[in-house]
């Protein structure tokens, strides 16, 4: 039995498409199909119900799909250990990461990544849901999180810094907050759900304030822009606004109050697998692009003061 038709079976029966897996592992369909049928006829069972909308395990499919998963990764591991800073990554590394920073972030130094790993095709998902791994078959995600979940391996790629933000067409309207109280006197901006907002005091304390948008957008970018046209007092990761910063295009509000983030950016991946090659670069690469003091905070005291730096 090949390991690498095990491979294909345990891709299959996570994507829930023959196609998908195909793609994934650099076949045809056709291919993918003929070497699932040659699997099965050696197995003496169907693992596969195939339909014309999706592939799902059967129940034999389903009883040996951990023990394939196990051979899989094992292979993987000792693949790797053999050819550690030799072999080249290669295959295809399916990744998931929030869409607003994605697009801003990562997107922009993939010809760089690709350039220095060309036998490495990359799947990148973007979506503010946060997706299962284990049954996407995602080989790593990228999230802005509070680390709990003890079945994830986690390395830390950045801080989640924040900032309240308004133009200064606003300010100069509205007039400018001084504590988080004087905030229901204004329109607030909201990113989804995102809308208790969590302050430190001069002393330590920590107030809370559940905001009453104005106006609610489940895209970051988009409630950036908001602001920026005047809309609002609006809660931004520096991630999403550092530009506008810089620029003046938008200005911080109640310097004072820094908000109090327990999150930060991770790179994850099941803990039930070995540190794949392919998946290592990309983590190396993420680390070595964002560096040990994001490029997009640089320069950022200067605009927001000391106070939001050691905010926790």
């Amino acid at each position: 039995m090949q390991v690498d038709d095990l491979n294909l079976f345990v891709r299959i029966a996570r994507l829930g498409s023959i196609s998908s897996a195909a793609r994934d592992l650099g076949l045809s369909p056709a291919s993918a199909s003929a070497r699932l049928a040659a699997l099965e006829k050696r197995l003496g069972a169907r693992l596969i119900h195939r339909t014309t909308r999706q592939a799902t395990p059967t129940e034999d499919g389903l009883a040996l799909l951990p023990h394939a998963e196990h051979v899989v990764l094992a292979m993987e591991a000792a693949r790797a250990a053999i050819g550690r800073g030799q072999a080249a990554p290669r295959g295809t590394l399916r990744i998931a990461a929030p869409a607003s920073f994605a697009r801003m972030h990562i997107v922009p130094g993939l010809p760089e990544f690709c350039g220095r790993y060309p036998d490495l095709a990359i799947d990148l998902r973007i979506s503010d849901n946060v997706v299962d791994l284990v049954e996407g078959a995602f080989d790593l995600a990228v999230r802005y999180a509070d680390i709990s979940d003890s079945s994830f391996i986690a390395r830390r790629l950045a801080p989640d810094r924040r900032v309240l933000v308004a133009s200064p067409t606003y300010i100069d309207r509205r007039g400018r907050p001084n504590t988080p109280d004087e905030l229901a006197e204004h329109a607030c901006l909201v990113v989804g759900t995102l809308d208790l907002w969590t302050f430190q005091a001069k002393g330590g304390e920590r107030i809370e304030r559940r905001v009453t948008p104005g106006l609610r957008i489940n895209d970051g970018g988009a409630v950036r822009d908001a602001a920026c046209a005047g809309l609002g007092v609006a809660l931004m990761a520096t991630w999403c606004a550092s530009d506008e910063l810089r620029s003046g295009a938008l200005v911080p509000i109640l310097p004072d109050y820094p908000l109090v983030s327990t999150q930060s950016l991770w790179a994850l991946y099941p803990s039930s697998r070995e540190l794949a090659p392919k998946v290592r670069v990309m983590i190396d690469w993420l680390v070595q692009r964002f560096g040990r003091h994001p490029y997009w905070d640089q320069g950022l005291e200067n605009v927001l003061g000391p106070t939001i730096f050691d905010a926790r």
